[in-house]
């Protein structure tokens, strides 16, 4: 007699359970799936705050559109009930997408920090979930291998990776280039 293999049934999720979260608890939610979020460290909340500085700085600077927001902010990647991301840093170019909930579509440039138990997350499926979605630029910067994978989807490119050390070149800004450890010097 052959016996049935059958696999739990997955119940999905809308952004209306992420909304629903107690105060402090974050998730995020793909395609239907909710993946709870860790706490970051110290070497992680310095990255995202120097380059929220930097990259705030060369838009005004420059007197760009863009806008750029740190976590927590709700990015309703595809504009649907089934995905709602937090990436650690979104550059938003089209104001029409943004209102008091947070972004209804792909950012213009997202950036993640590596953290030890969001590495699978960073590396493999927010990179497919961002290209998916119409993200022109993605960063994976990892503080542990100091190095950042850079991915320009608009040129059809593959990840370039980078040190560190490196002046790294924004690709919707031409010109604007960034070099992590110089902005990790304590000053």
């Amino acid at each position: 007699m052959d016996q049935q293999v059958t696999t739990p049934m997955v119940q999905m999720k809308t952004t209306a359970y992420i909304e629903a979260l107690p105060e402090g608890k974050r998730a995020e939610l793909i395609n239907g799936r909710v993946y709870d979020m860790g706490a970051t460290g110290t070497a992680h909340q310095r990255i995202v705050h120097g380059l929220d500085v930097i990259i705030g700085n060369y838009i005004n600077s420059n007197h760009g559109k863009c806008e750029v927001f740190p976590a927590p902010f709700a990015v309703y990647i595809n504009d649907d009930k089934w995905s709602y991301l937090e990436p650690d840093l979104s550059v938003i170019c089209a104001s029409e997408k943004i209102d008091e909930k947070g972004c209804h579509g792909a950012p213009d440039w997202v950036l993640e920090v590596v953290s030890p138990s969001s590495r699978q997350m960073d590396y493999i499926l927010k990179l497919i979930t961002y290209r998916a979605a119409g993200v022109r630029e993605y960063w994976i910067i990892d503080p542990d291998k100091q190095v950042v994978l850079l991915y320009h989807f608009e040129g059809n490119e593959y990840g370039r990776q980078y040190l560190f050390t490196d002046d790294i070149p924004v690709g919707i800004y031409p010109g604007f280039t960034i070099n992590i450890a110089d902005m990790m010097v304590r000053r």
